[in-house]
């Protein structure tokens, strides 16, 4: 989505949350907000979180001081328990990258489901597997050329991470020839490893992909291979203007199959997109807190995510930014851990066996 239809959205967006909080006006003057992040400081994630708090205080009335404090531990659940036992005054927030794993496969760890939160806003961002051009004889040429992979070797953090699962689910639905190989630290450890042609292909983040991987792309020696898009119920889907240099999955399985993809594998990929590959990052409040005060964040939310201060170095560095996922959106697909088909829930549940055997 373009800057100016970024701003125009959220203009209305923001325009139908205020007026719900004139009784709450002040409520946030001269107040501090804690927000709460998973994630040890200095990362990738990290930083994009303060960069969003920072712009996010600007819109909330009162211009409250947004202070975050890290608190790394369990793949978020720490971040998320504490937020949940915090008092519901509309002060102490989670946010961060958006990790459901824990609740999908029942991880007692987690104090409460997500959906017990009180939704705040999401961020979205695209998920593509990208490959060193050589794992076909004489470079691939096109995305097509996957199918002639030799001697492949996909590399991962841990077979329960979302890297590893796109990874491994995109290869598989298209019926890629690989190796997999996990355990990497993290995702520079793990471009260390394909820079040195010890694994040739990972799944990442679009901004990772065009930052940390594009000398490797202008050489000609990786290439992007498809990013994720969710295919709905009626078999429509989005395709992201602002990325051209790989077709969305649906499009490449079609030019190489002929036809849609389907079967257990796909639908399970197909679910773990819609619950993960729209939505990376979520800000969650306690339970219970006042609707008014809730109002005033959610709306500061949707127009911090398209403030040029935010998009403007996004857009410069990556050529893309990270929009807004709505109230009803984000709520769907927190609910649908719960609503999703038992069938794909065991299927997606025996595929990360598999993997660790």
């Amino acid at each position: 989505m373009k800057l100016a239809v970024r701003i125009a959205a959220a203009a209305v967006a923001t325009a139908c949350l205020i007026g719900t909080t004139s009784a709450y006006a002040g409520y946030y003057d001269g107040k501090t907000v804690k927000v709460i992040v998973g994630l040890a400081p200095g990362g990738t994630a990290d930083t994009l979180t303060r960069a969003f708090a920072a712009v996010w205080e600007k819109h909330i009335p009162g211009k409250p001081q947004f202070v975050v404090e890290n608190m790394p531990g369990g793949g978020g659940t720490k971040a998320l328990n504490f937020v949940y036992r915090a008092k519901p005054d509309g002060l102490t927030l989670q946010f961060g990258p958006w990790g459901p794993m824990t609740e999908v496969l029942g991880d007692e760890a987690l104090q409460a489901k997500h959906g017990k939160f009180e939704y705040v806003g999401g961020l979205t961002d695209l998920r593509v597997n990208y490959v060193r051009t050589e794992v076909v004889p004489g470079g691939m040429k096109k995305p097509t050329d996957i199918m002639k992979a030799q001697n492949m070797k996909l590399g991962g953090n841990n077979a329960t991470g979302i890297s590893d699962l796109f990874g491994r689910l995109m290869f598989d639905v298209l019926g890629v020839k690989y190796g997999y190989v996990t355990g990497f630290g993290g995702g520079s450890e793990i471009f260390a490893a394909i820079a040195r042609n010890e694994i040739q292909a990972h799944n990442t983040s679009i901004s990772s992909f065009r930052s940390r991987s594009a000398d490797m792309v202008s050489k000609g020696q990786a290439m992007g291979v498809a990013y994720t898009t969710y295919v709905r119920p009626d078999g429509t889907y989005d395709r992201n203007p602002e990325v051209k240099e790989m077709p969305a999955f649906p499009d490449l399985y079609r030019e190489i199959h002929g036809k849609m993809p389907s079967g257990p594998t796909w639908e399970a990929f197909n679910w773990f997109v819609g619950l993960v590959g729209d939505m990376a990052y979520t800000s969650f409040a306690p339970p219970g807190t006042p609707k008014a005060a809730l109002d005033e964040l959610r709306a500061g939310f949707l127009a911090g995510c398209t403030d040029k201060a935010f998009v403007g170095p996004l857009i410069k560095r990556f050529g893309i930014a990270h929009d807004c996922v709505s109230q009803a959106e984000g709520v769907r697909i927190i609910k649908s851990i719960d609503t999703v088909d038992p069938k794909i829930l065991a299927t997606f549940k025996q595929y990360i066996k598999d993997a660790e055997k």
